[in-house]
């Protein structure tokens, strides 16, 4: 089973591992090249080609931003669920009332994705 990088490998090795982590934390929580264009800003042949590995987002990029957001959110939304994907890609497409709504529409603009990843980040770790 492979893997979602880690954030300092996301930091260190730039634009390859960090489409690869996206692709595949969006390939476990079940979101279409489609989606995953809304979400990154891209075009869908885009999403298309980093999936097929035809594309590497580049560092210093809203896109390559974006896709760390991703990828935050699917670390965090991991560890809260245990590692069960099918549960983790539910939770995604449910209405959820603390956040106002579907978290898999929400994460389509910056805004929403930050507001889902705070979230996550405070259910995962309470004080």
């Amino acid at each position: 089973m492979a893997q979602v990088r880690s954030d300092l490998a996301v930091r260190s090795g730039g634009g390859p591992i960090v489409t690869k982590a996206v692709v595949n934390a969006s390939d476990r929580l079940n979101i279409s090249a489609r989606d995953l264009a809304k979400i990154l800003g891209v075009s869908p042949a885009t999403a298309s080609r980093m999936r097929n590995g035809q594309h590497v987002v580049k560092a210093d990029t809203k896109p390559y931003e974006l896709s760390v957001l991703l990828i935050r959110l699917y670390r965090s939304l991991d560890a809260i669920i245990g590692g069960d994907d099918k549960v983790a890609a539910s939770w995604l497409n449910n209405e959820n009332t603390a956040l106002g709504g579907k978290p898999a529409m929400l994460i389509q603009n910056v805004e929403g994705l930050s507001d889902v990843v705070r979230y996550l980040d405070c259910r995962r770790a309470p004080v």
